[in-house]
């Protein structure tokens, strides 16, 4: 098994309504990629330091030719898209 997260900050400008589009987006890939066997998004919470990250993306795959598929994917890339437009950092890690 093997457990994909990453996790953004994002720009200021529309960040409430971008960290909503993102989640959408994200759940989204679960009906159309057979690969990805658990998603879950998450926000930072309000109380928190501001300088943590805002969003954060758990995913499971069987194993790494799975999440290249994932991360190659068409649905995904769009996704990857839009998120690359709102977000000033990135961070991930793969176990």
């Amino acid at each position: 098994m093997v457990t994909h997260i990453v996790m953004w900050k994002l720009k200021a400008e529309n960040k409430e309504a971008n960290k909503l589009e993102m989640r959408e987006q994200l759940l989204a890939l679960k009906d159309k990629i057979v690969q990805l066997n658990e998603i879950r998004v998450e926000f930072n919470l309000p109380e928190a330091d501001a300088g943590n990250c805002d969003v954060m993306l758990f995913t499971k795959f069987e194993n790494f030719e799975d999440l290249d598929i994932y991360a190659k994917h068409p649905e995904h890339l769009k996704v990857v898209s839009f998120i690359k437009s709102v977000v000033e950092q990135r961070v991930a890690i793969d176990y």
